[in-house]
């Protein structure tokens, strides 16, 4: 079966600093695929490559079989691309139903529609207050922003994400920055999400991480350390020499 994503010999550098060394990975689909390792190990920039933020100066990218290595960022969200940032990216000055909205008509011929007001479009209000729900937000729909806590912008950029009806979803450490009890909220939104969107996660929080991997790759100043399923890598004594014995 055709991987959701293949990624090889992929390298990045900025100026003398190499940040991606030649990587290679496979996540099939409806894999739940856990990215490790310490600050510094290339992580975000992997994804940054993925999403196609940045250029890849070798390798290749596939999703779904089609190389994508060249394509732009919204060619690849129109391919199946989403993600979510470390830093939360939304539109701080909207309410939670304006900001879904946006994402909705991302991947929507109907963006390029030259009447009709956006206000009003009675299905794109009902398909945002659907992927509201989804994330315990409905209630909160027309609440601007700012009044809003920090875990419930971290649920609505993950709505904006499924929002485009990805087939690959990367999430770069939703659970930074939150409580326990966020925690608690998101992990169990995210075990929630369905196996028709292959998800690639990073995430310092390895209780929490691990319950939701089915494999895992360890990266190291941009090298693949391991790869392998869950128990595979967490029982390497690389993965406890560099990562879990920090």
């Amino acid at each position: 079966m055709t991987p959701v994503l293949e990624i090889a010999g992929l390298c990045k550098a900025f100026g003398g600093l190499q940040v991606t060394k030649s990587v290679d990975m496979r996540v099939e689909r409806g894999e739940r695929h856990l990215v490790i390792g310490p600050n510094g190990a290339g992580k975000t920039t992997l994804f940054n490559l993925i999403s196609g933020d940045i250029p890849a100066d070798r390798g290749a990218i596939r999703v779904q079989g089609s190389d994508v290595t060249r394509a732009s960022a919204a060619a690849r969200a129109h391919r199946g691309i989403a993600r979510t940032y470390q830093i939360v990216t939304l539109f701080g000055r909207d309410d939670l139903m304006h900001n879904v909205k946006l994402a909705l008509l991302g991947k929507s011929r109907s963006r390029w529609r030259q009447w009709g007001s956006f206000a009003s479009d009675r299905q794109l209000s009902e398909r945002a207050v659907q992927v509201l729900d989804a994330v315990g937000l409905a209630g909160k729909a027309h609440l601007p922003l700012e009044q809003t806590s920090y875990g419930e912008k971290r649920r609505l950029e993950i709505a904006m994400a499924l929002a485009q009806a990805p087939t690959l979803l990367l999430l770069d450490e939703p659970l930074a920055g939150l409580s326990a009890a966020e925690r608690a909220t998101i992990t169990e939104l995210l075990r929630g999400i369905s196996r028709d969107i292959t998800v690639v996660l990073i995430e310092h929080d390895m209780q929490a991480a691990l319950a939701l991997a089915d494999r895992i790759t360890l990266l190291h100043y941009g090298e693949v350390i391991t790869a392998g399923t869950r128990q595979q890598v967490v029982d390497d004594p690389r993965t406890q020499q560099i990562y879990l014995g920090h």
